[in-house]
């Protein structure tokens, strides 16, 4: 069902500032290329099942543990993104502005709401956007983390997140979620360290471009002022291939089991005789997304997807390091090439993608951004696939257990296809495809999923 703002009174808006720590020192954090592309805020929502009785205090002891953690080794999400007007560049200023909270009580029942895994934008109301920054096309002087919870009248609760892509990546998010449900529980604050100096990330001088780097695409600033590399898309809005025809979109969950996954890989396999369950995955959804989406045979088709860093570079990232380690890679063919030939061709350009990450690539894509200032190449027959189901996010445990759900809230973004763990697909290993497409393209590209 829609959840409409009847349905949730939201308390006053809390701004929890870090505590024991030096609250009139200002400290500027330098945001590296690659941080710059992703400057949007990721909302994310997480359903918990309980009794009446047990969730009474459930808002207050969030808001301690968020307390906690802010007041600790993550200081720095209680900060704001400042643009740097001379170099036109975004910065997280540390200055202990505070993290938004918000304390709501909903009137439904969480059954009332159906499967919370399937795409529902009405979510929106349970995660707390802030007015202006970021959520309104303003990155400077943008919070970077925010915090909602919600009680439903069952005693069922939720808890939303909204971060800043640009100061923590997937992985690094989904670190902090633990950290504060750790303290949710109880437990202290584990002493290990993170690193936020994303300095060994920082573009050469004088730059060095050794690749093409098709996996990114100049931004244009329409002829204006000068804007920092960012706004690749947004959540809070819709993305640019789809304002304006909202009428016309729709979502649609695909559930993959674990034997589907299974008998995709056997296809997907080649030359060795393997197939990741990315690969084979990716691969599928890219053939059938082209035959449903492109119409002439000669179209460049190309899938963007992440690739996780850290290990790549020469040497190592630091560890605990919370930057964005990922580098966006792409595998493009014409239109004619991914629909004709089977789906192990397809596999094996995103495994060729995967492979062409290394430490030299990384650096040369990082000196690209510092030159032409791009995004990720979406659109134009361009999609970016978003590996959600390999983060941790289904464990997560604020003292009730794991939550029934959890993931992104839905918004308009026709050029993301997201891999969730959870929802029918969850048993036996299996992964969730969310899409949103035309009507008319939706229905072609249904047919062709099912072609396992």
């Amino acid at each position: 069902m829609e959840v409409s703002d009847r349905d949730v009174e939201r308390g006053e808006v809390e701004l929890l500032v870090p505590h024991g720590g030096d609250l009139e020192r200002t400290e500027r954090v330098f945001l590296s290329n690659i941080d710059q592309t992703v400057a949007f805020p990721v909302e994310t929502v997480f359903f918990f099942r309980a009794s009446p009785g047990d969730t009474l205090n459930v808002i207050d002891r969030v808001k301690r543990a968020v307390s906690v953690v802010v007041s600790g080794k993550y200081y720095f999400m209680a900060g704001r993104l400042a643009l740097d007007s001379s170099s036109t560049r975004l910065e997280l200023l540390c200055n202990n502005a505070g993290v938004p909270f918000a304390g709501s009580e909903s009137r439904l029942r969480m059954a009332e709401l159906g499967d919370v895994s399937l795409p529902n934008q009405s979510f929106q109301r349970l995660v707390l956007r802030t007015v202006g920054g970021a959520a309104a096309g303003e990155l400077s002087e943008a919070t970077v983390f925010t915090v909602q919870v919600t009680r439903f009248s069952c005693g069922g609760f939720s808890v939303g997140f909204v971060t800043n892509h640009c100061v923590l990546d997937g992985r690094s998010a989904a670190d902090m979620f633990v950290a504060i449900a750790a303290v949710c529980r109880g437990e202290s604050l584990k002493s290990g360290g993170i690193c936020n100096d994303r300095s060994c990330l920082r573009a050469r001088d004088p730059p060095q471009i050794d690749y093409m780097h098709n996996e990114y695409t100049e931004q244009s600033n329409g002829g204006g002022a000068a804007l920092p590399p960012s706004s690749f898309t947004s959540p809070g809005r819709s993305s640019a291939a789809a304002a304006g025809r909202q009428d016309e979109l729709c979502y649609r969950v695909f559930p993959f089991s674990g034997d589907d996954i299974r008998r995709l890989k056997d296809r997907a396999a080649a030359g060795d005789g393997r197939s990741s369950t990315f690969e084979a995955l990716v691969a599928h959804i890219w053939r059938a997304r082209t035959r449903a989406v492109l119409r002439r045979p000669e179209e460049a088709s190309t899938v963007v997807f992440a690739v996780d860093v850290r290990s790549r570079m020469s040497p190592p990232l630091p560890e605990g390091f919370v930057g964005n380690a990922v580098a966006a890679a792409a595998a493009s063919a014409a239109a004619a090439e991914v629909v004709e030939n089977p789906i192990s061709f397809c596999a094996e350009k995103v495994r060729e993608a995967v492979g062409r990450v290394t430490d030299r690539y990384v650096r040369s894509a990082v000196d690209w951004l510092e030159v032409h200032r791009g995004v990720p190449a979406t659109g134009a027959g361009g999609f970016f696939v978003s590996a959600w189901w390999k983060l941790p996010f289904h464990e997560l445990d604020f003292g009730h257990g794991r939550p029934v759900y959890g993931g992104p809230v839905a918004s308009p973004m026709e050029e993301f296809v997201l891999l969730l763990h959870g929802g029918a697909a969850a048993h036996g290993g299996g992964i969730s495809v969310w899409v949103m497409l035309e009507r008319g393209k939706m229905e072609k590209l249904t047919t062709y999923m099912a072609e396992i």
